[in-house]
C-alpha cells in the first residue's frame, strides 16, 4: 500500500477485533521503538457492513522476509554467505534484546516467515512468559539459515511439532 500523505510504501495489517477486549498486539508495538522491530507509523479502526470491527496496523513496509530469502539461496541451489548468516542473526538478537527489555514481554513468533531483520508481527507477543522460547526459536532460525532448509521440516506446523517432540 502507498501512504496518502507521504506516498511512501507501507504495510497494512488487518485484524478481526474482539469488542471486549483490548488488543494486545497493538498495545505491545506501540511500545517499541528499535531499528531492528518493525515501526508502528498509525492506527485506525474500520467497521464492515456485518458491523465487524477491524484494526489496522500502518506499519513500515520491509520489502522481503528472511523466509524469501532462504528460498532464493534454495532455488539457486546455494547456501547462504556466512556474512550474511552472521548479519541476519545479528539483526534478529538485537530486536529480541530490544523487545525482552519490556518487563516480561517476549515475541513467541520468531520464524522466518515472521522475520523481516526488523522483527514483526506482535499477534502471538505476551507477557508473564519467558525469553527462552524466542531464543531456541531464534536458534531454530539460526539452524535454517546455516542449513539452507527447516531444522524441522514438515508438510504443516503439526508435522514440525512432531518432529519438535521426537
Amino acid at each position: 500500500e502507498k501512504c496518502l500523505e507521504t506516498r511512501e510504501s507501507v504495510a497494512i495489517k488487518k485484524i478481526l477485533q474482539d469488542r471486549c477486549y483490548k488488543n494486545r498486539e497493538l498495545q505491545l508495538i506501540r511500545l517499541m521503538d528499535h531499528p531492528n522491530v518493525v515501526y508502528l507509523k498509525h492506527f485506525f479502526f474500520s467497521t464492515t457492513s456485518r458491523d465487524e470491527l477491524f484494526l489496522n496496523l500502518v506499519m513500515e513496509y520491509v520489502p522481503e522476509t528472511l523466509y524469501q530469502v532462504l528460498k532464493h539461496y534454495t532455488i539457486s541451489n546455494q547456501r547462504m554467505p556466512f556474512f550474511n548468516v552472521k548479519l541476519y542473526t545479528y539483526q534478529i538478537f538485537k530486536g529480541l534484546a530490544y523487545i525482552h527489555t519490556a518487563p516480561g514481554v517476549c515475541h513467541r513468533d520468531v520464524d522466518p516467515l515472521t522475520q523481516q531483520c526488523n522483527l514483526c508481527d506482535f499477534g502471538s507477543a505476551k507477557v508473564l512468559y519467558t525469553s527462552s522460547i524466542d531464543i531456541w526459536s531464534a536458534g531454530c532460525v539460526l539452524a535454517e539459515l546455516f542449513l539452507g532448509q527447516p531444522l524441522f521440516p514438515g508438510e504443516n506446523s503439526v508435522d514440525q511439532l512432531v518432529e519438535i517432540i521426537k
